[in-house]
């Protein structure tokens, strides 16, 4: 191929004898899409979150109950690398002592601390320079899983929500007196939640949507918007898109809803365009079986998305443009998390910066106690066409 990347090849199409056209291909259009990476000394039980803490470091939680930080070089996610854990080192792994972690959430421009929520309901801080863990809050009553975390009011405040039905602040310096700065009763159990601001949206149970604001120098919240999904099965993960103007919202019937908010709800930086009418589409689906929509990770600068689903594929959206980008290569088992790297970094054999995707090929039970392929985490770097909107 490589003594042809100078030439262009012609293909002559007739169809009843009639010519039609010329196609011409250019062979030096066609480039090696970037390989999925598989860290070193994955989790040992399925993965529940990926975060990164920059655009180098990235923490995930695992049933195992330990959280774990790598050390992602660039290198690690190059193309044009043969080994696969090149530069690609485990830098931390501690069992924070609340059995199985589901939930997890970092800092804003904090490199160091991360949060964690356990199947024991405690909600607890870490700081990997010292490898030092103090809790935060604990939920309370019959099922105190805390499911869903994450971080608002510049860091100072904490967020959960879980099994107990209930949506928690807790302060996030923690200390002796671990009580809830305020609560809200939720209508079901919390399955996924996504922050903007300090605006909070929680996917629960019976197919409900919560969204809820945390005033910080009242140190109250309220529900400013509750409503019952587009989509006719269970909620799986939210997140809110670009500028907090409406949310993505995937269910475990291979659907994803784009639902914008009401004009008066928007915060300040939304686009005042909206409201623009809401649709859902069908993924991660194989000929006539249906795979779950287990999480979505939101682009950092373009505002697109990814899926992982049952299926094992990851594909990218532009759901303002209602357009699907690109399918990567299928992974050996369910896509459990995704996360992009913050900020952008460049690569030794390529100075055009680009963001990287984390994957989490983790078995999701979806089909109850089974062998299945071992628990891994893989960095992969988008390339721009992968991400980039679509243009009208």
């Amino acid at each position: 191929i490589h003594s042809f990347t100078h030439s262009l090849i012609h293909y002559y199409i007739t169809i009843n004898h009639c010519y039609i056209n010329t196609i011409t291909i250019n062979t030096m259009s066609s480039s090696i899409p970037p390989e999925a990476k598989a860290l070193p000394d994955p989790p040992t039980d399925g993965v529940s979150a990926l975060e990164f803490l920059s655009s180098t470091l990235l923490a995930s939680t695992s049933w195992d109950g330990s959280v774990r930080v790598h050390s992602v070089n660039s290198d690690s996610a190059d193309a044009d690398s043969n080994d696969d854990t090149r530069n690609a080192v485990l830098q931390l792994c501690h069992n924070m002592e609340s059995g199985p972690l589901l939930s997890m959430t970092t800092l804003k421009e904090n490199e160091t601390t991360i949060i964690t929520g356990g199947l024991d309901g405690s909600i607890r801080s870490l700081d990997i320079t010292t490898s030092t863990s103090t809790l935060i809050g604990q939920h309370t009553g019959d099922k105190v899983a805390c499911s869903c975390l994450g971080t608002l009011a510049n860091n100072t405040v904490v967020v959960s929500a879980g099994w107990n039905a209930q949506c928690h602040f807790w302060t996030i310096s923690g200390g002796s007196n671990q009580e809830a700065i305020t609560s809200i009763p939720l209508p079901g159990k919390a399955f996924s939640m996504s922050v903007h601001q300090n605006r909070i949206v929680i996917a629960t149970s019976d197919r409900r949507l919560v969204f809820i604001d945390y005033d910080p120098l009242t140190k109250t919240a309220s529900i400013v918007l509750e409503r019952e999904s587009s989509l006719k099965y269970q909620s799986r993960c939210v997140t809110f898109l670009q500028g907090g103007i409406g949310i993505a919202l995937g269910s475990i019937e291979g659907r994803v809803a784009i639902e914008f908010l009401p004009t008066e709800l928007l915060q300040s930086g939304g686009d005042q365009q909206i409201p623009k009418k809401k649709y859902a589409f069908k993924c991660h689906r194989v000929n006539d079986t249906v795979y779950p929509v287990n999480c979505l990770a939101l682009h950092p600068t373009h505002g697109t998305f990814a899926t992982g689903g049952c299926d094992g594929t990851v594909v990218t959206w532009d759901g303002l443009q209602k357009k699907k980008l690109a399918t990567l290569p299928s992974f050996s088992t369910s896509i459990a998390a995704l996360a992009f790297s913050p900020t952008s970094t460049a690569t030794t054999s390529n100075t055009t910066p680009s963001l990287l995707l984390a994957i989490a090929a983790s078995y999701t039970f979806e089909e109850g106690e089974r062998d299945h392929p071992k628990d891994e985490i893989f960095i992969r770097r988008m390339l721009d066409s992968e991400v980039t909107p679509k243009t009208k």
